[in-house]
């Protein structure tokens, strides 16, 4: 079987995309898994914005026309560090199927290739704290576990105030 290719995400990719993002209990709790190969309008409005913004990037990993895998990388300027523009990667999914085969290796090695190639001094990344097994995958790959990451979320619960609730 040939490599995978790692190429920018198309509107048609938008199903598969999701269905990696809901496939593991965390995800189950806070996607819309697609349906009759139809995603939500909040995805298709999103995605529209990633691909309208140069700082954005939506990829995916395709194999035999499947699609194995998804990351999101931002290129993000700041003035911290003398001016360093950094890269953070986000939502990383390979099918579980395929997990165990080099793939999520191969896919965040072409998003640290991008941020050297767009002038980035780091590359950062955050994993919810209940995957234990993408923290070990992450520090594997050199990335060390060096701040304390922390979230409120501005979504109003069914049954409160804004802001009131733990994420997921």
């Amino acid at each position: 079987m040939s490599l995978p290719a790692i190429r920018p995400a198309a509107a048609g990719d938008l199903p598969s995309i999701v269905a990696l993002l809901a496939d593991d209990p965390l995800g189950m709790s806070r996607e819309i898994a697609p349906e009759g190969g139809r995603v939500a309008g909040a995805y298709e409005t999103a995605f529209a914005a990633i691909v309208a913004d140069p700082n954005q990037q939506l990829i995916v990993m395709e194999q035999a026309g499947r699609i194995v895998g998804t990351l999101h990388l931002t290129f993000i300027p700041g003035l911290s560090r003398t001016g360093e523009w950094r890269a953070q990667i986000e939502a990383v999914r390979i099918a579980t199927g395929r997990r165990g085969q080099g793939l999520g290796e191969r896919l965040i090695g072409w998003a640290i290739g991008q941020a050297r190639a767009r002038g980035c001094g780091l590359v950062q990344l955050t994993t919810d704290a209940s995957r234990l097994s993408a923290r070990r995958f992450y520090e594997s790959l050199g990335f060390v576990p060096s701040h304390v990451g922390m979230k409120l979320s501005l979504s109003p619960p069914a049954d409160g105030p804004a802001g009131g609730g733990p994420i997921r």
